[in-house]
């Protein structure tokens, strides 16, 4: 099929390359436009630009999509001229308006990293992993103006391992949703694909703030382990200690003896434990501000100020 692709992040540029290596013709894609990084604030293409720059594909970078603005409408014409018969949708970032949605045959079709209806939303995987779920997956969907709300075209399914970060099930669910999102295409193609209502429990995944990423040190170990790991790399879990911010990598769960408040340190020789509701985590990795990651041993070592921990405690 003739194909306008449409993403931004590291994740879709796996289904980008998926689909640039299939039989289907990848005519152009559209993506959010350059943004400022770094220390020099320079401007820096999108993930998916990059690739697509580098296959000579055409990149289209509107910064938004509504009907009469110069943008919105500039962008209907060429997709109009481009004649896409579908478009494929991963982690794009923008309102896609009913008149586009419209346009191709086989209308934009997007790749979400849960099993519809659980995880409606910005945050599928982060969300999977705090709730504790055993399972997710990935699922394609045609795109209409709810959220998330299409009807289902492919599902494919993914264990959620006990170590699991978000980064850890992203990227795995990325590389099986490209699969997926490629047999999708297939499929539409060859008429063989009929599109199916979603069924079952609705559940929502947010946008995730910084703020929502702060520990709550009076939860249960097994809640504040899978909260770090949601929110691992990016926000990233935080704690206060006094004034300062500090963020916190993943933890374990300590079996041996520990009678420590919630947010309570106990600095050993060797480990760093912290008390939660029910028992305490032994710490992994922490990053003091303006500091990289360092092992929490080493901080500890390093701040004199832990060793009485009586009073030593995380907000």
């Amino acid at each position: 099929m003739r194909l306008v692709f449409a993403g931004t992040p590291e994740p879709a540029v796996v289904a980008l390359q998926r689909l640039i290596d299939s039989d289907h013709e990848i005519v152009a894609v559209i993506t959010r436009p350059d943004a400022r990084r770094g220390r020099g604030r320079t401007l820096h293409p999108s993930p998916v630009s990059a690739l697509a720059q580098e296959h000579g594909i055409e990149v289209l970078t509107p910064a938004t999509l509504k009907p009469g603005t110069e943008e919105g409408d500039a962008l209907r014409a060429r997709l109009t001229e481009l004649a896409p018969e579908a478009v494929p949708v991963v982690a794009y970032g923008n309102l896609i308006t009913k008149d586009l949605l419209d346009l191709p045959t086989h209308g934009w079709v997007n790749l979400h990293f849960s099993l519809l209806p659980a995880w409606r939303g910005a945050a599928p995987v982060q969300a999977s992993i705090r709730a504790g779920d055993d399972i997710t997956g990935a699922t394609t969907f045609r795109i209409d103006e709810g959220l998330d709300t299409g009807d289902i075209l492919g599902t494919v399914t993914e264990t959620i391992r006990p170590t699991d970060t978000a980064d850890d099930l992203l990227t795995r669910l990325a590389h099986s949703g490209a699969d997926l999102l490629a047999a999708t295409m297939d499929g539409l193609a060859a008429g063989a694909i009929i599109p199916q209502p979603q069924t079952g429990e609705v559940t929502y995944a947010p946008k995730i703030t910084t703020d929502d990423a702060r520990i709550d040190w009076d939860t249960p170990d097994f809640a504040v382990d899978r909260h770090i790991r949601a929110h691992t790399p990016g926000p990233g879990a935080w704690t206060v200690l006094g004034d300062d911010r500090l963020k916190v990598g993943p933890v374990t769960r300590h079996d041996g003896e520990a009678t420590l408040a919630p947010g309570q340190l106990g600095v050993g020789k060797n480990d760093v434990l912290v008390g939660t509701a029910t028992g305490a985590v032994r710490l992994g990795k922490i990053q003091p501000p303006g500091k990289k990651m360092m092992d929490a041993a080493d901080w500890a070592r390093g701040n004199n100020n832990l060793h009485d921990t009586d009073g030593v405690n995380f907000q």
